[in-house]
């Protein structure tokens, strides 16, 4: 057992991402948890964002004699005679210190061979230490919905420390409402239940509101865990309206950079990507069979991957300013009505934008695709970000990446 009060391993961070196979994934791009503590993962539905949430979680297991969730792989993606999850395959890049010395961008392989009855690796009693906690979307469900009983019986007992002290400052600060005090009710069964004091009433969560509900859940995971702790939190927006959830990610991220805490979460919720001060934004979509992941895009060049065209240019930018400067240019041609503008975020996007649209076969005879130029300036530069989109060793892999050449401004 590690030696009191003290963890042999620190530091923790979970660089990057790659998923090769993994359940609806495939051949995804790295994913990288950088620069900022939060990281959101927006996309449609049965892209893989909670896949990829299922597949983070399995990478650690926590220290013995400390907290944590240990969560594996076979939990995440059991067998059955329909899904063996053969041939999965990711690769995580870590840093943490260890004994004093810091270990960066580690490369460690997780998944599953192709002969049937493999078993997963990393083998579990050898993955890399970290506390970690996971919240799916079962945990957010309201209390009351699950309890059977129509008359419910408990005692209760006060609750103070610091932390404590810390959830009800923050809880009334997102909700707008002031708690002043926390319980905790205990059932006959020795279930354990949590109540607040707010304008001079008392309730147990069995009469919270589930957004309530879910802050105060979030709240207790996030502040309780210890430094390098990793929060994952899947469909964080639900049941929770949009002045709530700026304030709820205004307050996570405070914390998570204070503390050294990496908190992943997926969303539906498109106004997150106006809070890419605070948060890396990261886009998943399919498109033929193949997983594309976006940095800090817009919603508009998401959208537009699986839409029909309906002007006969359409010109992909970096951001507001490359949109002004288009639009200027298009008025002054008269062109205004024949040309659409995305912003696809950063200039990296433009690569895998082209990627996608090649792989669907699109025309790209009215497409355009502009950087603003103070990243690949030069051919090579360009050639190399190519290379990364278009994997493989096929023809087709080939003729793509000649067609794509030249393609980006």
């Amino acid at each position: 057992m590690a030696e009191k009060n003290k963890k042999t391993i620190t530091g923790q961070v979970l660089n990057s991402i790659k998923i090769n196979k993994l359940k609806c994934i495939n051949g995804l791009n790295e994913i990288i948890f950088k620069p900022h503590a939060l990281t959101a993962i927006l996309g449609p539905n049965g892209s893989g964002k909670s896949t990829i949430l299922h597949a983070i979680a399995s990478i650690y297991m926590p220290e013995e004699g400390f907290p944590g969730e240990d969560h594996r792989l076979m939990h995440f993606f059991p067998r059955s005679p329909h899904a063996e999850w053969n041939g999965s395959d990711f690769i995580v890049n870590l840093t943490y210190r260890k004994d004093g010395v810091m270990i960066e961008n580690e490369l460690k392989n997780y998944g599953k061979a192709d002969i049937r009855g493999s078993r997963w690796i990393q083998i579990y009693a050898r993955r890399p230490l970290r506390e970690v906690y996971y919240l799916g979307i079962d945990k957010c469900v309201p209390i009351i919905e699950s309890e059977k009983k129509n008359n419910i019986q408990y005692e209760t007992s006060s609750v103070s420390n610091d932390l404590i002290t810390n959830i009800l400052h923050y809880a009334s600060y997102i909700l707008n409402k002031p708690y002043t005090s926390f319980n905790q009710h205990q059932q006959p069964n020795g279930k354990i239940l949590i109540g607040v004091e707010s304008g001079g009433l008392a309730y147990s969560s069995l009469s919270m509101s589930a957004g309530e509900q879910k802050i105060f859940l979030i709240l207790e995971t996030i502040l309780k865990a210890d430094k390098n702790a990793l929060i994952l939190i899947d469909e964080l927006d639900l049941l929770l309206h949009d002045e709530a959830l700026k304030k709820l990610i205004e307050v996570i991220s405070s914390h998570a950079k204070d503390k050294n805490k990496q908190i992943i979460f997926t969303t539906h919720r498109e106004m997150i990507t106006t809070l890419s001060d605070k948060i890396n934004i990261r886009h998943v979509v399919n498109i033929q069979g193949r997983s594309y992941s976006f940095e800090e895009t817009k919603p508009d060049a998401i959208n537009r991957l699986t839409g029909e065209s309906t002007t006969p240019i359409e010109i992909y930018v970096e951001d507001d300013l490359a949109v002004a400067i288009i639009n200027k240019i298009c008025s002054s041609l008269k062109a205004s009505k024949y040309v659409k503008i995305f912003k696809f975020g950063a200039a990296s996007n433009a690569f895998t934008l082209l990627a996608s649209t090649l792989i669907r076969s699109d025309n790209l005879s009215g497409k355009l695709y502009i950087l603003d130029g103070d990243k690949y300036s030069t051919e090579n530069e360009k050639k190399t970000a190519l290379d990364k989109v278009f994997t493989g060793t096929e023809s087709r892999t080939y003729e793509l990446k000649a067609a794509a050449e030249g393609k980006v401004k």
